[in-house]
């Protein structure tokens, strides 16, 4: 892996952003790695790595660049779908080296049960990778012949699809000031009748493979994949910090007492985070050792895992804002890699999941 990061260079990451996508020398290195599989099973030609080795994936590659790590990661996140697709379907999406899932998660359309198919209709938003995926899923409202399906506790009965690239239209709906080459756009599907065994349900008891890592609660896996991102931008956004301070004091020449106060506040912020980091791991480490001793993870150890992705998420933007007065002016020049950096921190760090520190 250490290999390939180092074709991840800063003028590839900012290419990436000034076309606001991937491009293809980046997409080469992913295919190669099969980044976009880190959950697959290797007999479906991916990684098959476990909670803790992906996570640990996703944070070097943020750190490397904010835009390839968020679109591996929710990539593979959707990827992770594999788990619960009918068995024959994963098997011939998964023969394709460049197979890439990209999606929604709420629910933004119906599926109308016709005789031996779903006719979709409906629009989803922030589908990272949706430029380059072979494949979109979508959370749909279920109907059957028109009307609403109910669940057993008399809710609408909502079920996850998988569309093919060729089957939505992918609309220009991310204009954001930062993981501009995520490609997060939305994507909206008229009419499309698609088979039964493109539905699926994300529950322990669907689970169609036999991975212990399917069985990782979806909520929490997306809580910790994604504050490995904030954290593995963080600590980019904290070294370029220390590169412009001390290019600053080679011009400024600051005194004891202000190269003291810079040095105590980057150490204590940096140390604060890399505290939580190692919390952190640690709790991911237990609950995979549960899940695979026992099956499935105490409720104790799912709420330690919640709390201290918010916790991490919390203090990374926190330490961050701490230290980028210290940057100078270089850190709000367009174009610069501190730019990019502060921005995809900026923008990542909004998400819904990770905004309460509780």
């Amino acid at each position: 892996m250490e290999s390939s990061l180092e074709k991840i260079t800063s003028q590839l990451a900012q290419k990436a952003e000034e076309i606001a996508q991937l491009p293809a020398e980046l997409l080469a290195v992913i295919y190669e790695e099969k980044w976009f599989k880190l959950f697959v099973p290797k007999y479906l030609n991916g990684l098959g790595l476990t909670m803790p080795q992906a996570l640990a994936v996703e944070e070097k590659l943020a750190k490397k660049d904010g835009s390839l790590g968020w679109t591996v990661t929710l990539c593979a996140g959707a990827a992770w779908f594999v788990g619960f697709l009918d068995p024959d379907l994963a098997t011939e999406v998964f023969k394709d080296p460049k197979v890439c899932f990209a999606g929604s998660g709420f629910v933004g359309g119906t599926a109308d049960k016709i005789g031996e198919g779903y006719l979709i209709n409906g629009n989803w938003t922030y589908a990272s990778g949706a430029l380059h995926a072979t494949h979109l899923t979508a959370n749909c409202q279920i109907l059957e012949n028109g009307q609403p399906v109910y669940s057993k506790s008399g809710n609408p009965l909502i079920k996850a699809f998988l569309l093919k690239r060729n089957e939505v239209e992918i609309l220009d709906g991310w204009s954001y000031m930062g993981m501009v080459a995520t490609a997060s756009h939305a994507f909206e599907v008229k009419a499309k009748k698609v088979p039964l065994n493109r539905s699926f349900e994300i529950l322990p008891e669907q689970t169609t493979l036999p991975d212990p890592v399917f069985k990782y609660p979806f909520l929490q896996l997306a809580e910790a994949t994604l504050a490995t991102n904030v954290l593995g931008i963080t600590l980019h956004f904290i070294d370029l910090v220390d590169d412009c301070f001390w290019i600053r004091n080679e011009k400024r020449k600051y005194d004891a007492l202000h190269l003291n106060y810079y040095k105590e506040l980057r150490a204590n912020a940096l140390q604060d985070i890399l505290n939580l980091k190692m919390e952190f791991y640690n709790i991911i480490e237990k609950s995979w050792e549960q899940l695979v001793a026992k099956h499935k993870i105490t409720e104790d150890t799912l709420k330690s895992i919640s709390e201290i992705s918010r916790s991490l998420a919390v203090t990374c933007r926190e330490s961050s804002s701490k230290l980028h007065p210290f940057a100078g002016l270089e850190a709000a020049k367009r174009y610069t890699e501190i730019n990019r950096v502060w921005r995809d921190m900026n923008t990542v760090s909004q998400h819904a999941l990770l905004i309460f520190p509780f």
